[in-house]
């Protein structure tokens, strides 16, 4: 997936982790781009935006991801939607939708 900030993409092939509580924005070589407990971040969906698009506030700084505009097939590769996304940072950080 693609993580950017502002206007500058920062990787095109990055990760998001979500495990031990905590959130972690990853690079395609798997260094850290920014980290936080998942309580304290925010996901959600810009209003006028493709549907791949999803926005997560990390640290007081906005990245703009880049998913699927579907969840891929059982069993294939390839990134999670960005509604998907949302609720799992919602799910793990204990809010509801």
């Amino acid at each position: 997936m693609r993580i950017g900030k502002r206007l500058r993409s920062l990787t095109r092939a990055g990760q998001v982790r979500i495990s031990g509580g905590r959130l972690e924005l990853l690079t395609s070589y798997g260094s850290e781009i920014d980290s936080a407990p998942v309580q304290a971040v925010r996901a959600s969906k810009p209003w006028f935006a493709p549907e791949d698009r999803a926005l997560a506030d990390v640290n007081g700084t906005r990245y703009s991801l880049t998913l699927g505009e579907h969840d891929p097939a059982p069993g294939k590769p390839g990134p999670p939607s960005a509604r998907r996304f949302i609720e799992a940072v919602r799910k793990a950080s204990g809010r509801r939708s």
